[in-house]
């Protein structure tokens, strides 16, 4: 008869996975994908190195979890942003400012997950995110031509050009290892977004 773990060892396990993953994204937040080894995460979380691979078959499959949960939650948030009542500009322009503001206020993870170099599997993994990213800007810009506060346009393209243009702006300061020049270039952000739209701030004023 096959051994069954407990609803104890069940949690423990689940709670172990978790710590796990947690302290892989802060070594990746604090020196990016390349110098995140197993030893590095196995030290920060506390464990044997060889304990990672009861979680993980691989590097690669922890740094594919570590992407998708810290992608996922900025995909969460945008899209609440956009989704939320009000003029489709003003959510798109909020939008914008608040994904950048979270980027600074965690400039290392944001970097690793924009930019910094990466295996294939991120590598993948960013491609897939960046279509969920245009999908939300998408549905928001499509709102707006349809109720006419937005120029017609195709709105996948437009979606499209600014996911890549926020990602574009946003790497090298990020990368930087210094600089607080933050409020400045989130102005200069959303007012290149509301260009890249056709629109001007405060679409109904």
């Amino acid at each position: 008869m096959a051994y069954r773990k407990t609803p104890a060892e069940l949690a423990r396990l689940s709670s172990a996975r978790e710590h796990l993953i947690q302290q892989a994204t802060d070594v990746v937040a604090e020196v990016g994908w390349a110098q995140a080894s197993v030893n590095a995460v196995a030290a920060a979380a506390g464990i044997a190195a060889g304990s990672v691979y009861q979680h993980f078959p691989s590097k690669a499959a922890l740094a594919v979890e570590v992407f998708r949960r810290a992608s996922g939650r900025e995909v969460e948030v945008l899209g609440e942003v956009l989704r939320s009542p009000g003029d489709p500009v003003e959510r798109l322009t909020r939008g914008v400012e608040v994904f950048a503001r979270r980027s600074f206020e965690r400039r290392g993870l944001a970097y690793a997950l924009l930019a910094a170099p990466a295996e294939p599997a991120v590598g993948a993994e960013r491609l897939e995110y960046r279509r969920q990213y245009r999908a939300l800007f998408a549905e928001v810009v499509r709102e707006g031509v349809a109720t006419g506060v937005l120029p017609a346009q195709n709105p996948e393209i437009t979606a499209a050009a600014l996911t890549g243009a926020i990602g574009e702006v946003l790497a090298d300061p990020l990368g930087a290892a210094d600089g607080d020049f933050a409020d400045p270039l989130i102005t200069e952000l959303t007012a290149m977004s509301l260009r890249c739209l056709g629109a001007a701030r405060g679409s109904t004023g």
